[in-house]
């Protein structure tokens, strides 16, 4: 086996053991969706280009207009904030908060953000089955400020069931406590009414994260943006933010990719049928000890008779990069993270994991 390999505490490190040694590596670690950039943007490029020479709106009054074309539900451009990247909201809506509690495992920014800036930070781990714990959130919030939740969850791909979080929000939103749902992955679950876009205009409580990221496979462009009813709730966070945070070549990409209603449909069509193709084949191995449930862009896996460093090495050695899993809190270094991509690029995959049992000694 190949020595320790280095591991981030983010997935889409193709530097390290990759770029920066001059090898290719099929990313696995990254949920991108794997269609690419959308045609829509690449056509309304030049469009940016010629705005390179003049300061964006300073409000981006037109970008937060196409947004709330896009989420409809009664959503206003005022009940917008845009942010470079959903990490730039994730900080501000945090650190918010004096006393978060956080669904863990979860995205690590989350933590270190609520680590940063609040006075204590209180946990509700998933059960067993990695389904969130209603009674366990109920009663933390007790004790707390404000929940951060994610919709779907990452890295699991769990989503909330909004009958049972009914409670939790009507409860956060008679006594003022906040609720940060993080919904970067949401436009990948193919269930009617997953968002909670529907019910942020008639609950102050919500505050929803989105992002460009994933599901609109921008992540150089560092596009997120945040949606809320409380007014001055946001007033707060944009007096946080540094001014022109947000480009001109992220402003052309709101204008363009979320009218591009062929894209954002066989996005949803293709990773549901590649979800269901990958994870019928990765069952077959013996190394694997459970697929859980995901209706996002990726699956979390737990390995058997084989730890999360030698995979990840093995992995490496094969010029492919996956998720090693053991900094989420609440996991150890059994659990791993795949990607969802392409049939060619998940059949190449499959490949090399037919070949793990026999080179690594399981």
């Amino acid at each position: 086996m190949n020595s320790y390999k280095s591991f981030m505490e983010h997935g889409g490190d193709i530097y390290t053991e990759g770029k920066f040694k001059g090898i290719s590596l099929l990313d696995f670690s990254s949920n991108i969706n794997f269609l690419g950039i959308p045609e829509s943007f690449i056509k309304n490029i030049n469009k940016a280009v010629e705005s390179i020479v003049c300061y964006p709106d300073l409000k981006y009054r037109q970008s937060k207009l196409h947004i709330a074309h896009y989420l409809k539900q009664g959503v206003k451009a005022e009940n917008i904030i845009l942010g470079n990247g959903a990490a730039e909201i994730i900080n501000l809506a945090v650190r918010a908060l004096k006393k978060p509690c956080i669904v863990v495992p979860s995205f690590s920014e989350y933590e270190s953000t609520a680590k940063t800036y609040c006075e204590e930070v209180i946990f509700s781990y998933l059960n067993e089955e990695f389904d969130y714990d209603y009674e366990d959130i109920f009663e933390k919030l007790k004790e707390c400020d404000g929940l951060v939740i994610a919709n779907p969850n990452n890295p699991n791909g769990g989503i909330i069931d909004k009958k049972l979080f009914q409670r939790i929000l009507d409860y956060c939103e008679e006594h003022k406590k906040k609720i940060i749902v993080d919904e970067a992955f949401v436009e990948f679950v193919n269930i009617e009414n997953q968002s909670f876009i529907d019910l942020c205009m008639k609950y102050k409580c919500l505050f929803i994260i989105r992002a460009f990221t994933k599901f609109f496979a921008m992540p150089g462009l560092r596009i997120g943006y945040g949606i809320s009813s409380d007014r001055e709730f946001l007033e707060k966070l944009i007096k946080l933010q540094i001014p022109w945070n947000i480009n001109c070549f992220a402003e052309a990409a709101i204008e363009s990719v979320l009218k591009d209603e062929e894209y954002i449909s066989v996005s949803k069509k293709m990773h549901e049928k590649e979800r269901e193709y990958f994870v019928q084949r990765l069952k077959k191995f013996n190394f694997i000890d459970n697929i859980y449930e995901s209706h996002s862009n990726f699956l979390l896996i737990k390995l058997k008779n084989v730890s999360g460093e030698a995979f990840y090495n093995y992995c490496i050695s094969k010029h492919m990069l996956i998720r090693r899993c053991s900094n989420f809190r609440g996991l150890d270094d059994s659990f791993i993270r795949l990607a969802v991509k392409n049939r060619p690029d998940n059949n190449r995959l499959l490949e090399i994991f037919g070949q793990v049992e026999s080179e690594i000694n399981i």
